[in-house]
């Protein structure tokens, strides 16, 4: 009998328990099996107690799970500090902080990867998307005033009958949509509550004008053209919060008024911003950021902007390659932004092109200095091989480098033909040249055709020899082959609003 109570004794021991922490499980390799068994449904993030992007998700991840608590929803959120449990992250392919992975039905493997905002609303609605109808149904003036009052944004269709061409449409649309909760209705006195006197679709909202109406042919196409339109704030501050909206949206052109929330004209200037917005909707998103927060100092530094060149406008577009523009008005009126809009989706903006003056011993050193303004006349020198290096002032690997590039500088500071140079890429930028990560080197062989050599090789004062002398073939590829060493592993994603190189691996590249 001792035995049998000791055998006991031990097999309950030996289950791992799992605690919380303000409702949020803190799981671990040894229970994460345990915690599933028991909440099939687990929202998990992998997080390093460093990372910033993760403390500043912490705190609404926290209320999300407070939220489902209170709900009574089977739902969990979960956290993994993935500098502990190492095994864990890797298991499930972590490489930047905070991973989100969402585990449903009890499945350990193959966890959907998390693809909404940041915030406590986007976290509960997007879970809701996933356990439950892609719309639910509404009963009565009371359960459709409680949607609109718990949400951010919701959608409700209005239809007489379930199975019309329309509802059916609407169905499909909410199917696709995970970030905002979806709703049905047939109930005359929800009609009646809420003003709507035909089938209709109604997106309601806790800013701007309040509510948008449908208003169009009823397909899956156009209502999910209707939604993205209408989801966003006129104007949306940046945010570690709000950056997966911005980033992660339909809309690739971007305008950002950057302005510090203290000037004694913020108001007037943001309602110049905000009126210049109504009439580009869906086309261009209106970004604010305020120029007095230290996280937003690299973006700054990105648009070639100190603080105190502040308020400025610029403008970017989003696609393959990123294009910024500049108004030739510094006014920040409604009537300045909106024709300085109009000029842009017409096609008649030429692209922005930061550079600084060319310094006056630029060639004084064995490592040449470049800039925008003399880039075309070395790099493409026609009797010339140019070796440039394309750092960022803060990059970490760029500054490992920098005593193997003044090396190397020095060994072929009397050659004819090799010049050995370096150009700060956070406040130069080039048209025929891209840079994605630091430190990019690139290699320009003499001759008229404007060849292009990616360097690929060891990043040794022997590698960058031989490759000089091999006339850029030994570690060299054509310029556009590496797209791999674009994803950096250890520096700063500015996009995405995560820190990355969960791993401690390192490709030596800091990302833009």
């Amino acid at each position: 009998m001792l035995k049998f109570l000791l055998i006991c004794t031990l097999a309950v021991a030996s289950r791992a328990e799992v605690g919380e922490e303000e409702d949020v499980l803190v799981l671990k390799k040894s229970n994460i099996e345990e915690a599933l068994k028991a909440h099939p449904d687990i929202l998990v993030e992998f997080y390093a107690p460093w990372c910033g992007h993760c403390k500043a998700l912490g705190p609404e991840f926290a209320k999300a799970a407070g939220m489902l608590k209170a709900e009574g929803s089977a739902v969990r959120l979960g956290k993994v500090d993935a500098t502990e449990e190492t095994e864990l992250a890797q298991e499930y392919g972590v490489r930047g902080y905070p991973t989100i992975k969402f585990f449903k039905g009890g499945e350990k493997e193959s966890p959907k990867e998390y693809s909404a905002g940041r915030q406590a609303d986007d976290i509960v609605a997007w879970l809701k998307k996933r356990t439950g109808p892609a719309v639910a149904n509404l009963v009565g003036v009371t359960e459709a005033e409680s949607l609109i009052a718990d949400s951010e944004v919701a959608v409700i269709g209005f239809f007489k009958d379930a199975d019309s061409d329309g509802a059916m449409a609407y169905e499909k649309a909410a199917e696709t949509t995970d970030d905002i909760p979806f709703a049905f209705t047939s109930d005359d006195a929800v009609f009646a509550k809420f003003e709507v006197t035909k089938d209709s679709v109604v997106l309601f909202k806790k800013f701007d004008e309040g509510r948008n109406t449908f208003d169009g042919e009823l397909t899956k196409e156009n209502l999910l053209a209707f939604v993205k339109t209408n989801q966003l704030p006129l104007v949306i501050e940046f945010t570690e919060q709000t950056a997966p909206k911005i980033f992660g949206g339909e809309i690739k052109s971007h305008i950002l008024m950057f302005l510090p929330k203290t000037a004694s004209d913020f108001q007037d200037k943001m309602d110049q911003f905000k009126k210049a917005a109504e009439g580009f909707k869906g086309q261009i998103l209106f970004i604010f950021i305020d120029s007095d927060v230290d996280d937003n100092q690299r973006i700054l530094e990105f648009f070639g902007l100190k603080k105190e060149e502040c308020p400025a406008i610029r403008l970017i577009t989003l696609e393959d390659e990123m294009t910024k523009y500049k108004p030739e008005n510094d006014a920040i009126t409604a009537e300045a932004i909106i024709g300085f809009c109009k000029l842009f989706i017409d096609g008649k903006l030429k692209a922005h092109l930061m550079s600084q003056d060319i310094p006056e011993d630029w060639d004084k050193t064995p490592v040449k200095i470049l800039v925008g303004k003399n880039f075309e006349e070395i790099a493409f020198h026609p009797s010339k091989n140019v070796f440039i290096e394309f750092y960022a002032p803060w990059c970490g690997h760029c500054k490992q480098l920098t005593p193997i590039w003044e090396t190397l500088g020095e060994k072929y500071k009397d050659s004819d033909d090799i010049i050995v140079a370096k150009m700060d890429s956070t406040a130069n930028e080039i048209d025929s040249v891209k840079v994605h990560s630091f430190p990019t080197l690139k290699f320009f062989p003499a001759g008229d055709e404007r060849k292009v050599i990616d360097y690929n090789g060891e990043r040794t004062l022997e590698g960058f020899t031989k490759f000089l002398e091999s006339g850029g073939k030994e570690g060299g590829a054509p310029a556009g082959d590496d797209d791999d060493d674009l994803d950096a592993e250890d520096g700063d994603d500015v996009d995405e609003g995560q820190d990355t190189d969960s791993d401690g691996e390192d490709d030596g590249h800091d990302e833009l």
